[in-house]
């Protein structure tokens, strides 16, 4: 079945080529050319991606993808900013975009991030724990990956999707320095083609959400290799 995409832009000239290249890749393309529209179609949750820009006549990107996730609207969300500054990324991802790109972009770039992301909504489209298995304990947390949950104690602590992956995977490796190159690969999907920053920023919230215990070196970082997560006191 052919993918849907929207893309959420006000440039012609970008529709045009956007919508030219994706829809010689076999993807169904809607386009919006402003963000209340853009929000008001995605909404309808007819869609399998959305490309939205960050600077969009009558509201911004970043005002449309938090109202989507408020909203519940899960569908992946690849954020497109023509600034490229670390500020817009963060917010971007802290507001529940899966990814973003900066303009101008390699369309092949492009291509590999879309494809990995509906990879990954593909395989968790009812839950991202339908085929993860077993209890895993560390320090004071426990992480059921059946039900998807992590508690500190008797307390939950909020994970995102990618935070919960991401955390899950550290656990199934721990012991072992992974590469930004593997937790891309293994968490996000993509392969070693793409580049992105958004390793390190999820590693800093997931290192936020564990709080002080964090501070004594559950996820390490080994300078030039990438990190290690240990169930024991360490040194980051």
């Amino acid at each position: 079945m052919m993918s849907r995409i929207l893309i959420i832009e006000d440039e012609p000239g970008l529709q045009l080529t956007l919508t030219d290249f994706l829809e010689s890749e076999g993807f169904e393309i809607g386009i919006k050319g402003e963000g209340i529209s853009g929000q008001t179609e995605a909404e309808t949750g007819a869609w399998d991606l959305i490309l939205l820009d960050v600077m969009l006549p009558g509201r911004d990107g970043f005002q449309v993808c938090q109202n989507l996730r408020e909203g519940g609207i899960k569908t992946p969300i690849l954020m497109l900013t023509a600034r490229g500054t670390n500020i817009d990324t963060v917010m971007g991802l802290r507001l529940g975009a899966d990814d973003y790109l900066t303009k101008p972009f390699d369309t092949q770039v492009l291509l590999a991030r879309i494809n990995a992301l509906l990879r990954r909504a593909a395989l968790n489209s009812s839950d991202i724990n339908v085929t993860a298995e077993g209890v895993f304990s560390f320090g004071n947390f426990i992480l059921d990956s059946d039900k998807g949950e992590l508690r500190d104690g008797d307390r939950p602590v909020e994970l995102n999707s990618q935070e919960y992956r991401l955390l899950l995977y550290f656990l199934k490796n721990t012991g072992r320095v992974l590469t930004r190159d593997e937790l891309l690969d293994g968490v996000w999907g993509y392969d070693q083609v793409t580049t992105t920053r958004t390793v390190d920023v999820h590693v800093a919230w997931l290192r936020q959400k564990l709080g002080e215990q964090a501070q004594v070196g559950f996820i390490q970082t080994i300078r030039g290799r990438g990190y290690k997560f240990e169930l024991g006191p360490g040194v980051g």
